[in-house]
């Protein structure tokens, strides 16, 4: 099986889903049989690259994952759709520990066939992360370069050391992202120095710059690539996408 990434954070406006979208379109471009699972239930991910959400999702209806996905306009790149139904977000939310290893086990037995796999989760500690958390190989993390930057990051790094100590967990810190980066503002520059000098190796060197064109494109149903590839927040998720694939 290749890689599963979960791009997660408790908090919300982060760039998490602008980093799941774009971080899987330069996968893409690089190559990789690559999808994008959608598990955050305001299914922004799938409207950002022209996906529709689904009626029930396909992990609550036990859809073999073959047959839910969807083709995207971007080469090598097939998406999961989310699914704003009440129900099914209730059932997945609120799933005890065996519903929820059931679902880890169904996704993970069906991602054989992909080189690369990220998974967009919700905004929050609650068990559809924890769900993809148990099925991923890496975590990564986007921090937004802000004064509450570090507010509940123990938190989640609490919640992926006890998904680590599993039994027959893949799971590893993958990386801590910088995200909205203004090289303008003292304030980016404060938080920048205090998450490298804590975190050191784990953030990566790419920073995700505070770029317009990353706001703008989802609303096209594209990704960075196909609305502004000249823009400099392409340029950095093709940085981010050689330092995921490096060594």
């Amino acid at each position: 099986m290749g890689r599963v990434l979960c791009i997660a954070n408790q908090k919300g406006g982060v760039g998490k889903t602008t980093t799941a979208v774009n971080l899987a379109a330069a996968l893409a471009a690089s190559g990789r049989k690559t999808l994008l699972i959608d598990l955050d239930p305001q299914c922004n991910a799938t409207s950002a690259i022209g996906g529709e959400p689904t009626a029930r999702h396909p992990l609550v209806q036990r859809t073999p994952i073959r047959e839910a996905v969807k083709a995207t306009d971007i080469e090598g790149l097939q998406l999961l759709p989310g699914s704003r139904s009440f129900h099914d977000v209730d059932h997945l939310a609120t799933a005890g520990g065996g519903e929820s290893r059931l679902v880890a086990d169904h996704l993970a037995a069906s991602l054989s066939v992909y080189d690369a796999v990220l998974v967009d989760c919700p905004p929050s500690l609650g068990t559809l992360t924890e769900t993809a958390l148990a099925t991923a190989d890496e975590v990564v993390m986007p921090l937004e370069c802000e004064y509450f930057a570090m507010e509940g990051l123990t938190q989640m790094i609490e919640l992926v050391k006890r998904v680590m100590t599993r039994r027959n967990s893949r799971l590893r810190l993958g990386g801590i992202l910088l995200t909205k980066h203004d090289p303008t503002l003292e304030l980016t520059h404060e938080v920048e120095r205090e998450v490298r000098d804590f975190f050191g190796e784990a953030v990566f060197q790419t920073v995700v710059p505070r770029d317009v064109a990353l706001a703008e494109a989802p609303s096209h149903g594209q990704s960075i690539f196909q609305y502004d590839c000249r823009s400099r927040g392409a340029r950095a998720y093709i940085e981010i996408c050689q330092e995921v694939l490096s060594p």
